[in-house]
């Protein structure tokens, strides 16, 4: 099945709702981590039962600190008012404040691969019990060279799980990887609304009178 429109908020949540896996062709700015998050929120918290140890039950796999903290940001801003209890890692700051973060318990955890890996050889971090990953902008971390701690990552994390996978293009790497982690996925097409139409050459007059 494949699915366009030009935002990704209303489009994604009921398929995600229904338990579907997802390959979101997305641009940066379509709505698109609202219409991840919101539902998964929602799954999460249908689902929730308070406990001491708290192992993360949704993965958020970015390719860059930045796009990890704009992204923990959302989590933290939707989930404001729900008791699930969530944190983002990257590398380039201290790892400690991430290890005890983790060790407190959390339901969902916001990554960039590298520092992922880094946690899960110091055994700091427990994948055994994601139900839910999200690969965000997955071109671009191919692009910059994360395929092999994707797929590490992967096998660290419970065969059967939902998948939702965005990218802004869809390249021979990314089917391929998609071919390999989802499941029946539905297509979804998300349109930025400021993309110039195609076939039409666009000009500058300069009014020098």
């Amino acid at each position: 099945h494949t699915l366009a429109l030009h935002a990704a908020l209303p489009i994604c949540i009921p398929v995600i709702l229904k338990g579907h896996d997802i390959m979101g062709k997305a641009q940066t700015g379509t709505g698109k981590t609202a219409g991840f998050t919101l539902p998964l929120l929602h799954l999460l918290n249908k689902h929730h039962e308070s406990s001491t140890k708290r192992c993360p039950r949704a993965l958020i796999l970015t390719p860059t600190r930045e796009l990890a903290a704009q992204v923990g940001e959302s989590v933290h801003t939707y989930g404001k008012y729900l008791s699930l209890k969530s944190t983002t890692i990257f590398g380039g700051v201290n790892i400690k404040p991430q290890i005890s973060r983790l060790r407190r318990g959390i339901d969902i955890l916001v990554a960039t691969p590298g520092r992922l890996l880094d946690h899960a050889n110091q055994k700091t971090v427990d994948l055994s019990k994601v139900e839910i990953l999200v690969l965000d902008e997955a071109d671009r971390m191919l692009d910059m060279g994360f395929i092999h701690d994707v797929k590490k990552i992967i096998n660290l994390l419970p065969k059967k799980r939902q998948n939702l996978l965005f990218s802004a293009t869809f390249s021979k790497d990314i089917k391929r990887l998609a071919d390999t982690l989802l499941n029946s996925p539905i297509m979804i097409e998300v349109a930025s609304n400021n993309l110039e139409a195609e076939q039409i050459e666009q000009l500058i007059y300069r009014d020098i009178g």
